[in-house]
């Protein structure tokens, strides 16, 4: 006759709260992605910069007409004139429209 071992196991509620307690932690470290790539995605301003760059490029070679208006995605682009200490200077700027960041520049004459 075979004897057989008894072997210690936990109990159904000791199982319940352990899979609740990893749950859990799971839920929290999928928030934690998820807010860090939608701060990622809303504050990268490399193609708005690149843009503004270009048009920073494209004034220095005289083919940009000032005032000059325009948006890139939801981005409100923006590059005007004003006088400044008896020169001139050119302002290069572009807001977000929903997060109201802003991105600017400016280049004196």
């Amino acid at each position: 006759m075979v004897v057989l071992k008894k072997i210690k196991a936990s109990t159904l509620m000791e199982t319940l709260v352990a899979t609740v307690l990893i749950v859990i932690v799971f839920m929290m470290a999928s928030m934690t992605l998820n807010a860090l790539f939608a701060n990622t995605m809303t504050g990268n301003t490399s193609e708005v910069r690149q843009e503004l760059l270009f048009l920073q490029y494209q004034y220095e070679n005289g083919q940009l007409e000032l005032p000059y208006f325009d948006e890139l995605g939801e981005w409100e682009i923006k590059v005007e004139e004003q006088e400044w200490k008896s020169n001139g200077k050119v302002n290069f700027s572009a807001e977000h429209l929903s997060t109201k960041k802003e991105v600017t520049f400016s280049l004196v004459k």
